[in-house]
């Protein structure tokens, strides 16, 4: 059989845009390439701003997972500023971005993966899309198009609970280093209470046993899209005021064995992306961006971070097995069953953090910009592991990068040729029919790939492409 390329651009029911190149043979993927198409240039437009900006200005990088963009920016700052924010700050942020991981889980799930597995009406937003496989009954399309509606409800409910302490979402006005803006209240706390013990009602009782039951009916997809085999968290949600202890602990999982994980092992690679070559192989902290648009055997605005020279996987999968929460398999499946757990892990934890704030005590410590420093802030976002690097000098930023979880997952290959999570993950997948790769986006949603939502550059008098998108 006769080898056949397809693309799909862009993949829709994520956020932003990605566009993906197979290579297909005798049914099976032989070849995969993960393009991020747009460039946004976040870390030059901090370049000379006032340290203070940062917690703000990178929240925009993603309408989805801001609260994260707000932590790390948070605890890079207070790195480079040496204080530590008190006991109703962290609890506020923990409860914060706590509800924010709820309702991107439910948004993932609902409204962008579960519509390859259930069929609704035939208007928008179910159509069009691709033919494939689906098995569930009558009954069963109507139960999952019902639950469609109810999460957009719990969502909203979710979106207060996060205004109630960060201000308003998305885009919070809360965080600051040295602590947040917000004080705790009595009344705060009940009306943040009520909504959070709705939400784990429909978590417990619906989101998680749909996500089960799709498992169990498409088991096949719990052999298929382990990519790398690689996982890695830097832990997330601290449980005491040095950050000791956390909800999810950091490290990774390699080789068949848990490992500690070290920031300073952490590099990205631009063989194959549209940036400099001088600056592949750095480490964020000693790192630059500068674009090189058109670079000959490039495909990607992102960048290839690895670990120690190897790439790994991110997100709730990574943070439930490194965790010991759940370890039964890397998979499509697994990475559903995995995050649907995590969500329930995460409300309940909401649920006793919420109760230990106090009224009445400090939310805030005074701190100064210095003249020189560094700073890192690692933490976790929805879809994995977030970072944060900052350089001061004459106090203001002269460096600051950001590698965000889906710049990991869906990296192009490496300087070593070595494709990135997502393109592993498709290479070796059946696809019954090329023309309706419905198989290729199961795998490619199930990562819940975030490239963040924003403008297009389009170069005036030149036509665009058509592609057929799905």
């Amino acid at each position: 059989m006769a080898k056949k390329i397809i693309t799909i651009d862009p993949i829709t029911r994520i956020e932003g845009h990605l566009k993906v190149e197979l290579e297909i043979e005798e049914g099976k993927v032989i070849d995969a390439r993960s393009s991020g198409t747009l460039f946004r240039g976040f870390e030059i437009i901090l370049k000379g701003r006032d340290p203070r900006d940062a917690q703000q200005l990178t929240q925009r990088a993603c309408g989805i997972c801001s609260a994260s963009h707000a932590t790390a920016a948070s605890l890079t700052l207070e790195s480079a500023f040496r204080v530590r924010p008190p006991s109703n700050a962290r609890i506020i942020r923990n409860l914060v971005t706590g509800a924010n991981f709820l309702q991107s889980h439910i948004l993932h799930f609902y409204l962008l993966a579960a519509l390859d597995y259930f069929t609704g009406p035939e208007k928008p937003p179910f159509i069009p899309r691709f033919k494939g496989d689906f098995r569930l009954s009558k009954q069963m399309n109507k139960d999952y198009l019902d639950h469609y509606l109810k999460a957009m409800e719990v969502r909203r409910k979710i979106h207060d609970m996060i205004a109630i302490f960060a201000g308003k979402m998305p885009h919070h006005v809360s965080f600051v280093p040295g602590g947040v803006t917000e004080k705790p209240t009595v009344d705060k706390i009940v009306s943040f209470l009520w909504r959070l013990r709705e939400s784990i009602d429909f978590i417990e009782n619906i989101y998680v046993p749909d996500v089960l039951r799709i498992a169990d009916i498409y088991k096949d997809y719990s052999k298929i899209g382990r990519g790398c085999g690689n996982l890695l968290s830097y832990g997330a949600f601290d449980l005491d005021d040095r950050g000791r202890k956390k909800l999810f602990k950091r490290g990774r999982f390699t080789d068949g064995k848990i490992e500690k994980m070290n920031s300073g092992k952490i590099t990205e690679d631009v063989r194959y992306s549209w940036y400099e070559k001088k600056i592949s192989g750095k480490n964020p902290k000693d790192s630059d961006t500068l674009p090189a648009p058109g670079k000959a055997g490039a495909y990607s605005w992102l960048k290839a971070p690895r670990y120690a020279g190897k790439p790994y996987e991110l997100g709730p999968l990574a943070r439930m097995w490194v965790n010991g929460d759940y370890r039964k398999g890397i998979s499509v499946m697994d990475r559903h069953i995995a995050r649907a757990l995590e969500t329930k892990k995460i409300a309940r934890a909401m649920e006793e953090w919420v109760l230990q704030l106090r009224p009445g005590r400090r939310i805030y410590v005074s701190c100064r910009v210095p003249k020189n420093g560094q700073g890192i802030g690692l933490t976790e976002a929805p879809r994995g592991a977030l970072g944060h690097w900052i350089k001061i000098s004459n106090s203001r930023i002269a460096r600051y990068q950001i590698v965000t979880p889906t710049n990991w997952n869906c990296s192009p290959r490496d300087d070593k040729g070595e494709p990135g999570p997502v393109e592993k993950s498709l290479i070796g997948t059946p696809v019954a029919d090329p023309e309706n790769p419905i198989e290729v986006m199961r795998i490619i949603r199930s990562y819940d790939p975030c490239m963040a939502c924003s403008v297009h550059l389009i170069v005036p008098g030149r036509g665009l492409s058509e592609f057929r998108v799905c």
